[in-house]
């Protein structure tokens, strides 16, 4: 049974522990306000920017003779895995780890059997956990999150177009968490490479105009395509931030509460021991005395 000196360490530990996570859920929250921020003035580039290209190509009748663009006989896959680099964020990192191993194992298991499907890990979480495990892993990112910038969104697509072009890899998917609010993130597994058919566009206000390019329309498509593929990384990659500041804004909460709760059980159950231990006490010295009366 436990005695009153270790129910009050306990409380005292408790409390410890909840100021620890009401400062991890205030940083959070206000990285969170950024991090938002960012995404706000990534995602329009990266729509709009799409949205040329499809409108470029959709003028051509899909006539385009880009490498990037033509799907080819699949026979190496690359999966792009982009978890965290810290814990304390809920299922936040067990959540992309699951998707991708269903998917490996699902989808792509004759792949990954015969050794032709390679894992790009970017942040530690994930790299820690395929790494204890029978994967290739072709590409290393961790501590990524630490000092997110635009280069190294542009680095990473380098390094896969190259790998694509010379045909040492002939796909690429990435398995990202996508920020809807605080308290949602939605899974998304889409293609990277070859770039999938992009939309044509909406608007009918360029159907009946004919522009002039210059340079000509290819030269366009083959320097915008590069460019394209950086910003939907870059969006990717801010997506996946906010979407783990707001995983760990709500588990820190969540931990806040629960300590909070937690304090408040200790403290009922001290309050009944010291109690009891008085009334023990009283019933004591009561005995004692009636006992010096008999005598």
């Amino acid at each position: 049974m436990a005695t009153l000196r270790d129910i009050k360490r306990r409380i005292r530990s408790v409390k410890s522990t909840q100021q620890i996570t009401k400062a991890m859920k205030m940083v959070a929250a206000a990285r969170l306000r950024r991090a938002q921020e960012n995404i706000i003035n990534a995602r329009p580039y990266s729509r709009r920017i799409a949205e040329v290209l499809g409108d470029l190509i959709f003028q051509m009748n899909n006539d385009v003779s880009n490498p990037l663009l033509i799907p080819r006989e699949t026979k190496n896959i690359a999966v792009v895995v982009v978890t965290s680099d810290r814990g304390l964020c809920g299922s936040f990192n067990m959540s992309i780890i699951r998707e991708a191993t269903d998917l490996i194992h699902s989808d792509y298991k004759e792949f990954f059997d015969n050794n032709n499907l390679f894992l790009f890990c970017l942040g530690k979480k994930g790299l820690d956990h395929f790494s204890r495990r029978n994967y290739n892993l072709l590409g290393k990112y961790p501590g990524i999150f630490s000092n997110l910038n635009f280069l190294t969104a542009a680095s990473l697509i380098k390094e896969l177009t190259t790998k694509y072009l010379n045909n040492e890899i002939d796909k690429v998917i990435v398995i990202y968490n996508e920020f809807k609010s605080v308290i949602q993130q939605k899974i998304v597994v889409e293609q990277l490479l070859p770039i999938p058919q992009l939309e044509k566009p909406k608007t009918p206000k360029y159907q009946f105009i004919d522009f002039i390019y210059e340079p000509d329309k290819v030269a366009i498509i083959d320097k915008l395509l590069p460019k394209h593929l950086n910003s939907q990384m870059w969006r990717i990659l801010q997506e996946s931030f906010a979407a783990e500041l707001g995983a760990r804004m709500t588990a820190m909460d969540m931990a806040t509460e629960n300590a909070k709760e937690l304090i408040k059980g200790l403290q009922l159950k001290f309050n009944k021991e010291r109690q009891s231990a008085i009334t023990k006490e009283i019933l004591e010295i009561v005995s004692g005395a009636n006992a010096l009366k008999g005598e």
